[in-house]
């Protein structure tokens, strides 16, 4: 039985299908047990997961929480980026900005799609287009050379 396509599925009402690339594994078996390449033609669709809810959380602790998120990202890009970002910015965000923060890194379920959306490597979706995401994009950049190599202090 030759696999043609894969799908990912984690079925939520509330979100839908974001975007749709190229299957990210090199092989796929078939019935002979050899390997074979995916075509173009084969999709993966990542769908975004529902973001876990903090019930009667203060706005202190859903700083520190964002901030300790920045930091431990399943990428060391994202880590140094979110993490000083947060460093810098977190302090001043009312509560609507840290709650859509707290969207832009948690509900994507790829880090590379969060490093490619603040790098301007790919189109920011619509639905994560907002003042927070500016202020990354714009943090990214870079103009004044700051060093990043290290994670800042806590």
């Amino acid at each position: 039985m030759a696999a043609k396509s894969v799908l990912c599925r984690f079925s939520s009402p509330k979100r839908a299908i974001f975007q749709q690339g190229p299957l990210s594994i090199a092989r796929l078996s078939n019935s002979s047990g050899k390997g074979k390449s995916p075509s173009n033609d084969t999709l993966f669709t990542p769908l975004i997961l529902p973001l876990k809810e903090y019930k009667n959380e203060t706005t202190e602790l859903t700083r520190a929480r964002l901030l300790y998120q920045s930091r431990k990202r399943g990428m060391l890009e994202n880590g140094l980026l979110l993490s000083s970002f947060a460093a810098k910015h977190l302090d001043e965000f009312n509560e609507k900005q840290l709650s859509l923060y707290d969207k832009l890194i948690n509900e994507p379920t790829n880090d590379w799609d969060i490093y490619y959306w603040i790098t301007g490597a790919q189109p920011t979706p619509e639905y994560l287009d907002n003042e927070v995401m500016k202020m990354l994009k714009e943090f990214v950049k870079n103009e004044n050379r700051t060093s990043r190599l290290t994670q800042p202090d806590l």
